[in-house]
């Protein structure tokens, strides 16, 4: 189990923090038919395989996925399937297979974390959280013009910061797309700077391998050095020790280790401690009005 710091209980039980969703959060989720959700590297794959790529092409894919360039990896997926076959390839994935919820997703929705910032386009998440709370959060996207004021506010909101697959057009997925996206809206990424500074984020089912959070972070780490570290949630085998040192120095980061067998049974498990740790942490804190 997840030895979870007293800091972050405190945080979270404040609503002082920020839980973040990657790929392997939507992961667990299943359909009728027993189908995950790809995680990037694993959509990746399946598109550079099923694209009708010629060989060449698929080679040049090949080698950037395995270098690990996403990024341009997914770029060169689109401008070779074209427009309309790449939109059809995502909402294929991400939207038409009908995931359902899984029970690690009703323990993040039980940390009452007033923001939950997700970097999928699948919808699983959100529509977990508007069911159970009655239509009780909002749901935001890095691009909407009132994103400010809903963070000031005191409701719950889920934020989209690569986009929806509701919307497939405005999605970041390529090299370009996060270029344009740094241009075209520095608003979101003030906004998201500011959390890393007055928030404790928590990191779940995410890599280091996205390049807007990394550079947040990296910045985060060097304007604020001597700052509080965010917490990264990680299998213990995904990064070996000096791994995890050098990432921790350069990105002010606290990794908390859990064992990935059975399915990454132990994190749902431990995120269920989590919640039972935040919710007698809240009750000490009714009774001491010492918010």
């Amino acid at each position: 189990m997840i030895s979870w710091p007293d800091s972050l209980i405190k945080d979270i039980a404040r609503r002082r923090s920020v839980v973040y969703l990657g790929s392997g959060i939507s992961r667990n989720s299943s359909n009728a038919k027993g189908e995950s959700p790809k995680t990037w590297k694993l959509f990746l794959e399946f598109a550079s395989a099923n694209g009708g790529f010629t060989k060449d092409e698929k080679d040049v894919i090949d080698t950037k996925i395995a270098k690990g360039d996403y990024l341009l990896a997914c770029e060169l997926i689109r401008e070779l399937m074209g427009h309309d076959r790449y939109i059809n390839l995502l909402k294929d994935e991400f939207q038409r297979k009908k995931y359902d919820h899984a029970p690690i997703h009703e323990a993040i929705q039980k940390l009452d974390s007033r923001l939950v910032v997700s970097a999928n386009f699948d919808q699983i998440y959100e529509n977990y959280a508007k069911g159970i709370t009655k239509g009780a959060v909002s749901v935001k996207n890095y691009n909407d013009s009132d994103l400010a004021s809903c963070i000031r506010d005191s409701d719950d909101m889920i934020l989209k910061i690569h986009g929806s697959i509701e919307q497939p057009n405005e999605m970041i997925f390529t090299q370009s797309e996060y270029a344009v996206a740094r241009n075209m809206y520095p608003a979101f990424y003030q906004i998201f700077n500011a959390l890393f500074v007055t928030r404790t984020f928590l990191f779940l089912g995410a890599g280091l391998n996205d390049p807007d959070i990394r550079l947040l972070l990296e910045n985060y780490s060097f304007q604020y050095r001597w700052s509080k570290k965010h917490f990264f949630v990680i299998p213990f085998d995904q990064l070996s020790e000096i791994e995890r040192k050098i990432h921790s120095d350069v990105l002010n980061l606290d990794f908390l280790l859990y064992d990935p067998a059975n399915n990454h049974e132990e994190l749902t498990d431990s995120l269920w401690d989590l919640v039972n740790k935040v919710d007698t942490y809240r009750n000490k804190l009714a009774g001491t009005q010492d918010w």
